[in-house]
């Protein structure tokens, strides 16, 4: 997702600061190379989607409803917040569907299957005109800077080949009209006597283009006339647990960074057990009320041991960070919200 072209939504999520929100860059003075947008974070938390919801009359909703009644959301809470230039607050309200580039909404955009039940992954193009897109799995490596590095079908491992074989879906190729939600059914088909484990790949909605006549372009004269068009994308990992597979996480190290673009506050996130690590950070000032900061969809994948987690901070965050702070790694809500770590630490 960093070198590829496609727009890749997984490790990262949507970073906000008490007066700010914007995608956590994954090396201090490098942008976010897989983020496409300020509207982009992590469907994590339904709870917050429903309470919203509710307060608009809406019955109990099947995981299918919820998905689809969660992108309806995100497109009233865009139309709401455009006119008042408060599109990225809104954000916070409650968590979205991945968006691609090429106007494609997913939901969710992490799966997690620990059984023979299936579940489905809704589509909905919101753009003006149909579009098609195909549909594969691919695998992807976590490195230490949090990045997802594609892994070729050579270089995989046997836990990467058995987590591509295992998985089931349909269809492959949709044909969406504007505003007119898909399904893609998904399961598991788990081999006898699978070794207990975490098996992940990654599924990837990738756009195809239109395909326009050479005759529709006009050429240059006495020229070479080159048309380019880009190909966008989204990524979701699709996990599969295996047993009773536990982890735990740890915070270290936390510090301040300067780079080209300002500071960034940086932390190490070890994992140790036999899964992944998901879930939000907090930072926590004593005597506030409210987190200074908070980011969403932070993963350490189970090929790690340690990763860096890095947050481009603005400059008056920056101020409220010096000193004593707490950072807070937290299941996601509809996990429980549990603690996964917590360490205090003072900032110079």
């Amino acid at each position: 997702m960093n070198e590829s072209p496609f727009a890749t939504l997984v490790a990262g999520g949507f970073f906000c600061g008490r007066s700010a929100c914007f995608p956590p860059a994954v090396n201090a003075g490098q942008k976010h190379p897989y983020m496409v947008s300020p509207l982009v974070t992590l469907f994590d938390h339904k709870e917050l989607v429903g309470k919203w919801l509710k307060k608009r009359a809406c019955p109990y909703m099947t995981s299918k409803a919820e998905n689809i009644m969660t992108i309806k959301a995100f497109l009233t809470l865009k139309k709401c917040c455009i006119g008042l230039g408060a599109l990225a607050a809104a954000a916070t309200l409650a968590p979205m569907p991945a968006q691609a580039a090429g106007d494609l909404l997913v939901a969710p955009t992490r799966v997690v299957l620990d059984g023979e039940r299936g579940t489905e992954i809704i589509l909905n193009n919101i753009g003006p005109e149909t579009a098609t897109y195909r549909i594969s799995l691919e695998l992807r490596r976590m490195t230490p800077d949090g990045r997802l590095e594609e892994v070729s079908d050579e270089e995989s491992n046997d836990i990467e080949k058995a987590a591509k074989a295992m998985i089931r879906y349909a269809p492959r190729r949709v044909t969406l009209p504007p505003n007119q939600p898909q399904a893609i059914r998904l399961g598991v088909r788990a081999p006898e006597g699978l070794p207990d484990g975490e098996y992940r790949a990654h599924m990837l909605f990738r756009a195809i283009p239109e395909a326009r006549s050479v005759t529709q372009e006009k050429p240059l004269e006495g020229g070479l006339s080159i048309s380019l068009t880009p190909i966008y994308g989204v990524t979701i990992p699709v996990i599969i647990r295996q047993g009773n597979l536990q982890a735990t996480a740890a915070i270290a190290n936390g510090r301040m960074e300067k780079n080209p673009d300002g500071q960034s506050f940086a932390f190490d996130l070890s994992r140790s057990g036999d899964r992944s690590t998901y879930g939000e950070i907090r930072i926590i000032k004593p005597g506030v009320g409210e987190p200074i900061m908070v980011a969403r969809g932070i993963a350490v994948y189970p090929e790690l041991a340690m990763r860096t987690v890095t947050f481009p901070v603005p400059p008056e965050v920056a101020e409220q960070l010096s000193g004593p702070i707490s950072v807070e790694y937290y299941e996601p809500a509809n996990n429980g919200g549990g603690l996964i770590a917590k360490t205090d630490m003072v900032l110079r």
